[in-house]
C-alpha cells in the first residue's frame, strides 16, 4: 500500500465472532484473521451488540486496522435485535464505513439508502430445503430475512456451488450477483500430532483403540444415528466417537445404542477445544459424515487435512467438499455406509491412495485463498 493512501473501511456483523465456537463463528474469525494478513488495503470494524466470550473475542487481534464496536444504550428486551436489524446503520455511517459484510446470512435494513455497499455470505438454505428440522415460526423469520437480504445486498457470497444453486432457485437471484468463495480451511488441522500428545488425549478422553470419528452438532439433520447403526456391521474392536453439542436427538442416539448393545462402542464428547480436537481427528481411522444436508461441510476438510479417509452422504454439497477421493452413500443406506467404512479402515485396499487424492483436492480450500477472493469482491464494489 502506497504511503499516504487511505485504507478502505469495511464493517462486519461480529455477533457470531464473539459468541459461536464452531460453524458460523469459526468461519467469521478465520476470515477476519486472514483478511488482516493478506488484505492490507483494508481496515475493519467489527460490530457486535455485546463483547461476548473473552476467549473468542481474543482470537481477533485488535489494533490500528481492526477493532470491535459496540452500540450505545439499547432498548430493553428488543434492543440488541433492533440494533442489528436497523440501528447499526447509523453507527456505520458515523464511522465512515464504505462496505458492510454480513458474515452469517443477513444484512441490516437501510444500507442502500445510506449509500453503504454490502456483501452477504450465505452458508446454506436448509430452513427452506428441510423446514421439518425447524420450528415453523423460525422458518418464517429466516425466510423473510433471506428474501430481504437478497434484495439489499450488492453482492452475495455462497460458500459452495450447492448453496449458489439454492439461492438462485429459492431466492430468484440472478447468477451474476452470486460469487462462490469456499470456506477457508484452518491450517491448524493440517500436520502431524506427536505420539505423546495422542497418548495424552486418548487417556484424558478415554478414547478407544480404533474408532470412526464424527464431528458436528448431534441433531437429527446430521443423521449420526446412521453411523451408530452401521457400527453393528463393523468389527467389534471398532468404535464410534462423536464430538459435538448435544440436542434432544442425542437421547435417540443413546437409546438405540443401548437397545442394540452398542453403548460401549459409542462415545459422545462435547466442549472440546481446538487443540484436543485436532488430536482426536489424528487418532481416528475414518471420518464419517452422514448428514442429510449441508451448506458445505467443513469437518470433512478438517478430517482430510488430518490424514483421514472420509465417508459421507449424497444429497447436498458433501461431494463438493470431499472431492473424488472420498466415498459417498445414501443417507438411509446402513449397509452401504458400513461397507464404505470397512473399505476405509487401516489396511484396506486403496485407502492410502484415496487419502492422498483427497489431500491434494483440499488445497483449493486453504484459508488465505478464501480471504484473497473475498477482498477482491470488496475491491470491485468500493474501489475508486
Amino acid at each position: 500500500m502506497a504511503e499516504g493512501e487511505m485504507r478502505m473501511l469495511v464493517g462486519m456483523d461480529a455477533k457470531r465472532i464473539v459468541r459461536n465456537r464452531t460453524g458460523l463463528g469459526s468461519y467469521s474469525r478465520t476470515l477476519v484473521r486472514e483478511l488482516l494478513s493478506c488484505a492490507t488495503d483494508f481496515s475493519f470494524r467489527l460490530y457486535t451488540p455485546t463483547p461476548g466470550d473473552d476467549d473468542l473475542r481474543g482470537q481477533i487481534k485488535e489494533g490500528e486496522r481492526c477493532c470491535f464496536v459496540y452500540p450505545g444504550k439499547l432498548w430493553p428486551i428488543v434492543g440488541k435485535w433492533q440494533w442489528r436489524q436497523q440501528g447499526i446503520v447509523d453507527d456505520l455511517r458515523r464511522d465512515g464505513v464504505q462496505l458492510f459484510h454480513g458474515l452469517t446470512g443477513e444484512l441490516p435494513v437501510g444500507l442502500r439508502k445510506a449509500g453503504i455497499k454490502s456483501v452477504v455470505t450465505i452458508h446454506d438454505l436448509i430452513f427452506l430445503r428441510h423446514p421439518e428440522y425447524y420450528h415453523p415460526w423460525d422458518v418464517k423469520i429466516y425466510k423473510w430475512k433471506f428474501h430481504r437480504t437478497c434484495r439489499e445486498a450488492d453482492r452475495i457470497i455462497a460458500i459452495s456451488e450447492c448453496t449458489k444453486r439454492d439461492i438462485m432457485e429459492l431466492g430468484g437471484v440472478e447468477a451474476d450477483k452470486i460469487e462462490v468463495v469456499y470456506q477457508g480451511f484452518a491450517q491448524r488441522y493440517h500436520g502431524k500430532v506427536s505420539p505423546e500428545q495422542q497418548e495424552d488425549t486418548r487417556r484424558r478422553y478415554h478414547l478407544p483403540g480404533r474408532y470412526v470419528l464424527n464431528v458436528g452438532t448431534v441433531e437429527e439433520r446430521k443423521n449420526v444415528l446412521l453411523a451408530v447403526k452401521a457400527l453393528a456391521l463393523l468389527p467389534k474392536e471398532v468404535s464410534l466417537v462423536v464430538v459435538g453439542k448435544e440436542t434432544k436427538y442425542t437421547a435417540k442416539v443413546r437409546q438405540y445404542a443401548d437397545e442394540y448393545g452398542l453403548s460401549s462402542r459409542v462415545h459422545l464428547l462435547h466442549g472440546i477445544d481446538d487443540t484436543d480436537l485436532h488430536t482426536i481427528y489424528s487418532c481416528a481411522e475414518v471420518f464419517a459424515y452422514p448428514s442429510r444436508y449441508e451448506g458445505f461441510g467443513i469437518p470433512i476438510i478438517e478430517a482430510i487435512g488430518c490424514g483421514l479417509p472420509v465417508v459421507a452422504c449424497t444429497g447436498s454439497c458433501l461431494e463438493e467438499a470431499g472431492g473424488p477421493g472420498s466415498l459417498y452413500v445414501g443417507p438411509d443406506d446402513v449397509e452401504a455406509l458400513a461397507d464404505a467404512i470397512r473399505r476405509s479402515l487401516k489396511g484396506a485396499a486403496g485407502r492410502e491412495e484415496r487419502i492422498d487424492r483427497s489431500s491434494r483436492y483440499i488445497q483449493r480450500f486453504m484459508e488465505t485463498g478464501t480471504a484473497a477472493k473475498v477482498a477482491e469482491v470488496y475491491r470491485r464494489l468500493i474501489a475508486p
